[in-house]
């Protein structure tokens, strides 16, 4: 009985994980680049593209794929367990 609980437990974590990790790649998704600025007063958009200063992922994409990484190994684990 407590072997059950262990593994469902782990699984019930590991889906806890994956959750968290895919909302944040969601919000990744919503994020405006860094190389697009809005101006107001003409209501226009404008692309300045530096190769240097460039920044493909955030912070929250790249977490956010670790934590579901992380969160699909509990759940691979807890299956053989």
């Amino acid at each position: 009985m407590v072997a059950f609980t262990l593994v469902e437990g782990a699984r019930m974590a590991g889906y806890a994980l994956a959750t968290l990790g895919m909302l944040l790649v969601f919000l990744e998704f919503f994020q405006q680049p860094s190389y697009v600025s809005y101006d107001p007063e003409f209501d226009d958009y404008s692309i300045d593209i530096s190769p240097s200063a460039l920044r493909e992922h955030t912070w929250i994409g790249r977490l956010g794929a670790l934590f579901a990484a992380a969160g699909f190994a509990v759940e691979f684990l807890a299956f053989f367990l």
